[in-house]
């Protein structure tokens, strides 16, 4: 749909170009390049570059030194919100996620169905509990693989042009994902534990429960 995206882009870069914000752009850079060097009074070196390039970007008022645009919760909370955005906009990939979860959590459980503790079951559940933390440690890793190819790029070219520091996109992009992180350890939990007939209590449950979740984001944050 390349002709459609390039009219609808041609629509937007339009509507912008008669908006307020274009003609305070426009003024601005008319001032800039008016006043450079008006009185013979030497300019800075970045006032310099901006009578040159009227879209070069102004050091602001009340920056801190780190030089950032924007206070560290303002990173934060901008960052948390276009993440979770980004979450919503592919609800298909949770559902996918949530069933190839469901399917690998039953198939664990026929495997090592009904275990009771004699001698061999002690080495079943032995096997079952390191196949608990093997299947949420490279599920997981291999599940948020993708950030690398998709956002690397927009990540590199907004840090550079210091948007945000790294621990607020790093926080921001977890928390975001956060919800389905721990969904995905509380069905695979919930179908494989009654089935391989683990401990049963719901204190146990929720202890077992909680590994795993920790786990899941561990892996998903290395």
């Amino acid at each position: 749909k390349e002709t459609e995206c390039r009219e609808t882009i041609k629509k937007i870069c339009d509507s912008f170009a008669v908006s307020p914000i274009a003609r305070d752009i426009v003024e601005t850079a008319s001032q800039i390049n008016g006043g450079a060097g008006a009185g013979g009074i030497e300019l800075p070196k970045h006032a310099k570059h901006a009578a040159n390039d009227p879209y070069f970007l102004q050091p602001m008022e009340g920056v801190d030194g780190t030089g950032y645009r924007a206070s560290w919760w303002t990173q934060f909370y901008c960052i948390l919100w276009r993440s979770w955005l980004s979450v919503l906009k592919d609800p298909m990939l949770v559902k996918v996620r949530l069933l190839q979860t469901a399917m690998v959590a039953s198939l664990i459980g026929s495997i090592y169905f009904g275990q009771v503790l004699d001698q061999d079951g002690v080495m079943n559940i032995n096997g079952s509990l390191f196949l608990f933390l093997t299947n949420m440690t490279f599920q997981n890793v291999f599940a948020v693989i993708n950030v690398f190819s998709a956002e690397l790029p927009v990540f590199l070219r907004e840090k550079r042009s210091r948007l945000y520091r790294v621990d607020t996109y790093f926080l921001g992009k977890t928390i975001a994902e956060l919800p389905l992180f721990i969904a995905v350890p509380f069905v695979f939990t919930s179908i494989t534990y009654p089935m391989i007939g683990l401990k049963a209590g719901v204190s146990h449950y929720l202890t077992t429960l909680f590994i795993v979740t920790l786990v899941a984001n561990v892996s998903t944050s290395f």
